[in-house]
């Protein structure tokens, strides 16, 4: 099996960062789903932007989280500002019966961007354009 494969130029880290943001991304999906399924006659408008909201983020953090995968140079900002808005939500249900919400959300979200920012990680997602020019 060679070892020049693309994915085996990804680091760990970085492979873990791409793995829970799919994880993030599927969650979401999944509760677009729910609140489809759930959508009442007196609420339908809420109801059809929030699913679509929740179903079209979703699908975004599983394309960012494939290319995170693919160490493309791309991903790293859009995984970097969702794991930011991430921390902001989690701060919001800090507190009472939410905690344990709020403390899985932000762990998700460090540990995301401790991959991220990991030296070899940077290196691999770091914009050089001499990396993408074909050998000659």
């Amino acid at each position: 099996m060679p070892t020049d494969s693309p994915s085996a130029a990804v680091p760990r880290p970085l492979k873990l960062a791409a793995g829970v943001v799919a994880a993030e991304g599927v969650v979401l999906v999944v509760l677009g789903i729910a609140e489809a399924l759930t959508i009442q006659s007196s609420r339908l408008v809420l109801g059809l932007t929030t699913t679509a909201f929740f179903v079209l983020y979703g699908g975004g953090l599983l394309i960012v989280a494939r290319g995170l995968r693919r160490a493309s140079t791309w991903s790293r900002g859009p995984a970097v500002f969702a794991q930011l808005i991430q921390l902001l939500v989690a701060y919001s249900f800090w507190g009472g019966s939410t905690r344990a919400v709020a403390v899985a959300l932000a762990l998700a979200a460090v540990g995301v961007l401790v991959g991220i920012f990991q030296k070899a990680s940077t290196e691999a997602l770091a914009d050089d354009p001499a990396k993408d020019r074909p050998v000659l």
